[in-house]
């Protein structure tokens, strides 16, 4: 059976960890310019229905690095954009790459891709989650600061599908996570419910703050929701990550963003260009985690 990569919940804690740690080696190996190809002469199919910057730079560059190449593929670029079944596309794609990364509106076209594929499927982003995002964001925080196990985290905003991935990183390597947005913004209930108690739900971002580890946020009104922005930049009133809200969580508190950020609503500048701020880790983590998921799903589906 192909193992996908549709949200974190397809990984075990033990692979997660494990994950991480080979991450950081393959960043070392990277820094020491070792060369190491395991998708030599291979390809990485990339379906993206959304834009993108980090995700799609750091799956090619990764798919460089590994001795192979990426094939980008956006809308009106191939018949999918025509109406052409994802069961087909996912059968061709199958035949010619070792892997497929999918950016997608909704999650039932990237469930749809895995069920019809032979080589594993990555979400690239969802509606529902960004777990390659959170690979990067654990990475971080483990390089900063080493085990998760038992840190507060605050999230503050939107019940997005980074607030969605943070929730299932939460369970699934016990650290507590209070989550903070405007009435009517919550996640999704089913995803976040957790019958052990580490995840709360908050309308006052400083009650979920107070004393946190860690603060990360994103933006307000995320791709598809730009005929909401104003309303959501309303409904918002309050929710800015500021240096006063930063101030309520511990002295040492790291602060975290996926990106793109907009200074001024969902964060200030004096936060995201501050001393407590490691976006810029975060971002280029995105490569280092990617390239060991790579690597892990080749391995698990003998790619």
């Amino acid at each position: 059976m192909t193992r996908h990569f549709l949200s974190l919940n397809d990984l075990s804690t033990t692979e997660i960890l494990r994950m991480l740690d080979r991450a950081i080696e393959l960043k070392k190996m990277l820094a020491r310019g070792e060369l190491y190809e395991p998708m030599r002469n291979g390809a990485l199919a990339m379906i993206f229905e959304k834009s993108s910057t980090r995700t799609r730079v750091s799956f090619e560059v990764a798919a460089i690095h590994f001795g192979g190449n990426a094939i980008f593929i956006a809308p009106g670029d191939s018949h999918v954009a025509r109406g052409e079944p994802l069961s087909d596309t996912a059968r061709v794609l199958s035949s010619m790459t070792r892997a497929i990364v999918m950016r997608t509106h909704s999650h039932d076209r990237v469930s749809e891709l895995a069920r019809h594929s032979t080589v594993p499927v990555i979400n690239g982003l969802s509606d529902l989650f960004h777990p390659c995002q959170l690979l990067a964001d654990l990475l971080t925080w483990v390089e900063h600061r080493g085990s998760v196990s038992g840190i507060e985290v605050a999230w503050v905003g939107d019940g997005n599908n980074m607030c969605h991935s943070w929730a299932n990183a939460c369970k699934l390597l016990d650290f507590s996570l209070r989550i903070a947005t405007p009435a009517g913004y919550e996640p999704i209930e089913g995803i976040v419910h957790d019958k052990s108690g580490r995840i709360t739900l908050f309308n006052d971002p400083r009650a979920a703050v107070e004393n946190a580890d860690l603060v990360v946020t994103d933006t307000w009104a995320s791709m598809g929701q730009e005929d909401e922005k104003q309303a959501r930049i309303d409904a918002f009133a309050g929710f800015t990550v500021d240096g006063a809200l930063m101030k309520t969580a511990r002295s040492d508190a790291l602060f975290m963003h996926c990106l793109p950020a907009y200074r001024g609503y969902e964060v200030s500048t004096e936060v995201i260009d501050g001393a407590q701020s490691v976006v810029w880790d975060q971002a280029e983590n995105r490569l280092h985690a990617q390239k060991a998921l790579l690597e892990f799903l080749l391995r698990e589906n003998g790619r």
